[in-house]
């Protein structure tokens, strides 16, 4: 409600019409300019707590899988008042659809967009501060091409049925569907103060083949599953039949990944290196049990006997759970990385870790994800 008028309850506006090619809906000029956290009393109750939006929908109208749902969505959300629809056009802009989706204060934060999206909408919610000690749980739509932050929530398939799930939970206690994420903080040199918050990290081949995927294998027009396990199939046959050829993933360069106060290290070329907070990791895959406050990583050895080693591994299960030569599953408060130009991607976005320039990593302060599915 505004100060001093009871009797004025908040009430969500239609779409404020195309800015270009982009619609939002959006508050009223008035209920703009109010304070955050001063549109509902913190008590609830009332008209007010009915008639706000119970989810906050954050959407990416540039992510690739955004470009054929979001008319569907844009109209689902204009026939839903229980949906608070804000769209932004680059990710510089998070920021500020972060200030006006805390004067709604939403039950749920949903992201409507790929892994990167989220993860600069994460970056902002930790750094930010816009919903004080108390931010909204994270809900992720299934609209981006890799979609591993999706998955793992149990998000799959079309993203208007995982909108009419949320509305029916954030009707109830959301309690027994949240779940506590913990997250990844990467720094870097002269950036420790703002940290870039993820939740999965890929470095070494597996950098080669996230681009190789999104530059040689999605332009096909695929299905992503389809996509990803011709992808995989192409870097298992260049690693161990040692092909080269400009239509396979090119070679990766040397690392140096190093944990916890140095007392563990490894050096060399991997074929593949993962850390992540998530579950589970690409292709479903799930590596064994994981500390709480602790960073998984797995790292495959850029050889073909490790490699093959790995994926009979994967197929039997025990990747994770037994010692298999060249494959190098650790937990650790802390990761650093650093190479030759060698290229990680936190969740989409792409980092450079260069010799006396690393990339630290450590666990951040978890926050909470609505979880669909078991």
């Amino acid at each position: 409600m505004y100060p001093g008028n009871s009797a004025h309850a908040f009430v969500p506006e239609p779409y404020s019409g195309p800015a270009g090619e982009f619609m939002s809906k959006t508050l009223p000029m008035t209920e703009a300019e109010v304070p955050a956290g001063s549109l509902c009393p913190a008590s609830g109750g009332g008209p007010c707590n009915q008639l706000r939006p119970r989810i906050a929908l954050l959407s990416n109208p540039k992510s690739t899988g955004n470009l054929a749902q979001l008319p569907r969505i844009r109209e689902f959300c204009a026939e839903h008042p229980d949906i608070f629809h804000y769209e932004v056009e680059h990710a510089s802009q998070i920021g500020d659809a972060m200030r006006v989706i805390a004067r709604v204060r939403p039950k749920v934060l949903a992201i409507n967009g790929g892994d990167g999206t989220v993860q600069v909408t994460l970056t902002e919610l930790y750094n930010g501060g816009y919903f004080g000690d108390e931010p909204p749980p994270v809900a992720v739509l299934p609209s981006g091409k890799t979609n591993l932050i999706a998955i793992d929530l149990g998000a799959r398939g079309d993203p208007i049925e995982t909108l009419e799930r949320l509305i029916e939970l954030a009707r109830t206690d959301l309690k027994p569907y949240t779940v506590e994420r913990e997250l990844i903080a990467l720094r870097r040199n002269g950036s420790e103060d703002r940290p870039v918050i993820g939740m999965f990290l890929g470095g070494a081949g597996l950098v080669d083949l996230m681009v190789y995927c999104r530059e040689k294998i999605y332009p096909l027009g695929l299905p992503n599953g389809v996509a990803h396990a011709i992808t995989a199939v192409a870097a298992i046959v260049k690693q161990i039949l040692r092909l080269k050829a400009s239509f396979l993933p090119p070679d990766s360069r040397p690392l140096s990944v190093s944990m916890s106060d140095q007392r563990d290290q490894l050096n060399g070329r991997f074929s593949l290196l993962a850390v992540t907070t998530l579950e589970k990791l690409l292709l479903s895959t799930d590596i064994g049990a994981h500390q709480a406050g602790m960073l998984k990583l797995l790292a495959i050895e850029a050889r073909p006997k490790s490699v093959l080693h790995a994926v009979l591994a994967r197929i039997a299960g025990r990747l994770g759970r037994s010692n298999v030569d060249g494959v190098h599953v650790k937990e650790a408060d802390e990761i650093t990385i650093e190479g030759d130009s060698s290229d990680v991607i936190l969740d989409g976005e792409i980092f450079r870790a260069e010799r006396g320039s690393p990339i630290h990593l450590r666990t951040a302060q978890p926050l909470s994800f609505v979880k669909l599915a078991a």
